[in-house]
Formats: C-alpha cells, structure tokens, sequence
C-alpha cells in the first residue's frame, strides 16, 4: 500500500470510504493492478482502543471514546418508540464501522441471497455470494463446502467462554428443542452455538487490517482525514470525487469509475448532495437534478431488547475496575484475557410464531449486566455490579421502513435519519414474544441454580406490560440498510452490478445496496459486498 507525502490527485478508482465494504473491494481492485485512492473522513486505526477486540465495551460506553471514532449521528425523534431518539454510531476511522463493531461474524441466511436473486439481483444467489465468502475467509476450522481458509479475514471461536455462556447454550437447546450447532455459518443456520468473531491472536480483523494492512496491494493510496462532499459528474459520467481535505478543498479524479462505499448513511448523503435523489427533495434544498432516483428510501436496521439476569456462573466484567485490571494484564501477555476476543460469547437463530422458512429471531450473548433502561442520553444509567448475563433478543426481519434526507445542502450537516423503528406493530409484537422465549431458556435446569434473579426488565412486567416497556428499552444493533437499494425495478437506486441507474461510471458498494437484511449482523455480509463489487468491476474491464 502506497504511503506518499504528497497525495495523489488521480486514479483508476476513487473508493470513497474505508470500512467493510470500501476496503474489501479498493484491495481487491488494487491486488488486480488497478490504482486505486481510498478516502477517508477518519484518522488511522492503528490504535490499541480499535485494535483490542475487548475494548469495544469501553469504545461505546464512555462518550469521551466514543467521540474519537464515530461521527456522533443521532436519529430523530422515533414516533412510534416514545419519541426516542437513538444514537446511530458509524465508524470515522480507518475501517469504518468495521473498526468500532462488536466483530461477531454471522455470514446471513442462505435464504437471504436467494431472495436478493429472485427479484432480479442476478449473480447475488446463495451459491454466488458463498463463493465470495470463501475468498475472504481465513476460518479456523479450515476450507470446506461452505467456509474459506486463507482469506484476509480471520475468523475463530472464543478460546476460554466463560461457565454461565455455555450454560446458555445448553439451555437454549434443553428449553426450546433447538440444535446446539458447531458451525451456524455453513450450510444451517437455525439454532444455538458459541459465537464466532473476526478477531484472532488479540487483534481485531477489521477489513482495513485484512484488505489494507495486510493484503497491502502497492498501487493503493490510503488518503485519511479527508471528507467527501460531491461526486463530480460532467456530461452524465462520474468523473471525481470533490474533498475536504484537512481544511483544504481539492479534487481527485478517476480514471474508470468512482465507487461509494460510505455506508447506509454517508453513500445516500453524498449520492443526494451530487444530485442523486428524490427530484423534490433536492430542488427544496437548491441542488440541481442529475438522476431523479429514490435515493434514502428503504432504510432499515436490526432492533433489540435486552433482558438481564443475575447469573451466579458468569463474571463480573461490566464495571470500569474490571476492565482497567483487565487491560493492564493484557498488555504484559497480550491475547491472555477476555480484551483479546470479542465481548459476545454465544448466539442463537430462532423462530418465533411469526417465522416463516428461517429463523427470524436472534440472540446475543453478553457476559455482563447491560445499561437499563437503554442507550439513548449521553448520560446513562449505572450497570448493575452483580454477576450477570445478557440477551439482546433480537428483531433481525423488521416490516417497518424508514428514509434518510438532507437537512441541508451543506456537506457537513448531518442528515435526518428516520429508520420509523416499531412503525409495523408486528416487529414489537415480535421483540415481546422473543423476550418471553429467552424467560424460558433462564427457567431452564441446565442452568443448575445460578440464575439468581432477572434484574431487567423485571419479571414482573409480562404480556401488554412487557411490551410498554419495550417501547423504552428497544435499542438498535447498528446495522442499518437498504437507502441505495439494488434491484431491476424502480424502487432501485443501482442495478445488480452496482452501477447507479442513470450515471456512467459511479458505484455504489456497501450496506446501502441490500434490498432487504440479512439474518444476523452485517458486518460479514458488508465485506462480502465488497469481494462481490470487485468482481464485478473486474469483470466488466475483461
């Protein structure tokens, strides 16, 4: 990877963002021999708060750490959830999001790209995207059918779980009669296992340490700390990209194609201040109309409500001593304590009643109390001490749908983020009938005694009061979707080789391309997006 004093004004490729996606597909490009520029708004990752997988606790707990690696984006106020308005973190780092995340890698369901194919998305079937799995994947078990070894992301179990995590486990499968998998990334997802993370030997495997750091491709330029704010089209074709740069303004152009990989929030905001958007929308904010294309509609993300139980068998690792003892010994035998892995230890894919042909309800396995009664002020509430454990019972289909616009014209205004969380009364019908499920797996004998108490929401609150509650609990998973859709009708944004509908030369590459979401965090199915991207800008210099 090139590391020039003087930055570089010209490429073949301009790859606007530096995270899951951008990452996986500027190495790519630049491993074929294409030059390639990654911008990115953030500074570098080479930091020990991004690179221990642990301290991703403290990374969203504390706002002062918070705020070195995030852009602070709040959403408004959310009508049908209290009128709450939620953070919405999103990486401004080297690796974007795949920097700041919990790093639990969930490929998705088979049947999740197979559904992507059937509306038209040629190429992004089960089959396709596993062979782009395969490729990125450095899976400890080895190649198989369904897994790939070698791979610049490196993915492993947790070496030392904790007594309490698989307990759960157990209990999940003797409550619900559900299968205790070894591999829910292969070829079934449905049922309970230990969590699989991209993160080995005490280091997080973010996409830029796997596609940049490591892959390290020569005719790549890292250019950090430089904003985005315009797509320069000229005669129909996107021809550049219009920064910011550390306070001055410039252009850098591209030879072959500009690709946006800003993510959900930041490729719909950049598409819309170059003129890419709902034809109204920009004219209200005095922008003139290069494409008159649904840009910001379909957005969507993963909800959970966490549910906390005094638990005997677990440790105490929420408070601010247990982590500073656990840096300390970290940093004199590094990957020998719980900050070398990620702070998830155990997931499960279930159904509920409103299933359909896969699991439509997942849980996260935390090994802490979590703060109650959500996440919403800058000022929360105190994490009880006790030994606990905690399941984000978690929505992972959601019917309801929201959009993202401008607020303004001005590059630097944050958008309006609108994602209308629990609009469809089925999704929070779904949130209570999942918390009641995990009530059950806490009631049940594999536990041998530890469950001591269910310390929130209360066992109490049952039925219509379980649900009110939820109404102030619910917190997102950070996985929103879906604001450049692809597809081959005129809800699409881009076609199912990614190019923009309309504009010659411009992609568009990340989580905003999903048509609808994938079973189980993203993060994983983002980077695949980018081995898929690269493929397809490959394939269409040949």
């Amino acid at each position: 990877m090139a590391n020039r004093a003087a930055r570089g004004d010209e490429a073949d490729y301009v790859v606007v963002g530096s995270g899951s996606s951008g990452a996986a597909i500027a190495g790519r490009l630049a491993q074929a021999g294409a030059s390639v520029i990654v911008l990115e708004a953030g500074k570098s990752d080479e930091q020990l708060l991004v690179k221990k997988p642990g301290l991703v606790g403290p990374m969203h707990a504390v706002p002062q750490l918070k705020a070195l690696n995030d852009w602070g984006f709040y959403g408004v106020p959310q009508k049908h959830v209290l009128d709450r308005r939620m953070p919405v973190p999103r990486g401004r780092v080297v690796g974007g999001s795949s920097s700041i995340n919990g790093m639990v890698y969930v490929r998705g369901n088979r049947a999740n790209f197979d559904s992507w194919a059937a509306e038209g998305n040629t190429g992004w079937d089960a089959d396709s995207v596993n062979a782009a799995y395969k490729r990125m994947e450095d899976f400890e078990d080895g190649e198989n059918a369904f897994r790939g070894a070698g791979g610049p992301i490196r993915v492993t179990r947790a070496k030392h779980p904790q007594e309490g995590s698989l307990q759960f486990v157990d209990a999940t499968a003797d409550a619900l009669g559900c299968k205790i998998l070894d591999d829910y990334n292969a070829e079934s997802q449905e049922g309970v296992s230990r969590m699989q993370q991209n993160a080995a030997d005490g280091l997080r495997y973010s996409a830029s340490r796997g596609y940049l750091h490591h892959l390290a491709p020569p005719t790549l330029e890292l250019q950090d700390r430089v904003v985005a704010e315009k797509v320069l089209i000229e005669n129909g074709r996107a021809v550049g990209v219009e920064v910011l740069d550390r306070g001055r303004r410039r252009t850098i152009r591209a030879g072959q194609e500009v690709i946006l990989a800003a993510g959900v929030i930041g490729s719909a905001q950049l598409l819309m201040l170059s003129g890419i958007g709902h034809a109204e929308h920009l004219k209200e904010h005095g922008i003139d109309v290069v494409a008159d294309l649904p840009v910001g509609d379909n957005m969507h993300d993963h909800m959970f409500h966490a549910l906390t139980f005094h638990v005997s068998t677990s440790k105490n690792k929420g408070t601010a001593p247990y982590f500073a003892r656990g840096l300390a010994r970290e940093l004199l035998r590094p990957g020998s304590t719980f900050l070398a892995n990620s702070v998830f230890e155990a997931v499960a894919f279930l159904r509920t009643s409103q299933a359909g042909a896969v699991p439509d309800l997942q849980l996260h396995l935390l090994p802490w109390a979590y703060v109650s009664p959500n996440q919403d002020a800058p000022i929360r509430h105190d994490v009880d001490k006790r030994p606990a454990l905690t399941v984000l019972t978690t929505l992972i289909y959601p019917k309801s749908r929201g959009t993202l616009r401008l607020a303004s014209a001005d590059p630097a205004a944050a958008p309006l983020i609108d994602f209308q969380y629990l609009s469809d009364p089925a999704d929070l019908e779904l949130l209570g009938e999942g918390s009641e499920m995990v009530r059950e797996i806490f009631a049940s004998k594999a536990f041998k005694g530890a469950v001591k108490e269910e310390i929130h929401p209360g066992k109490d609150l049952t039925g219509q009061a379980l649900r009110d509650a939820i109404l102030n609990r619910a917190t997102s998973v950070y996985h929103g979707v879906g604001t450049c859709r692809m597809g081959v009708d005129e809800l699409a944004v881009v076609g199912p080789d990614l190019r923009v509908n309309g504009v010659e030369g411009l992609r568009v590459c990340d989580a905003s391309i999903m048509p609808s979401i994938t079973g189980g965090n993203t993060n994983a199915p983002c980077i695949m997006i980018g081995e898929m991207g690269a493929q397809l800008v490959l394939g269409s210099r040949s």
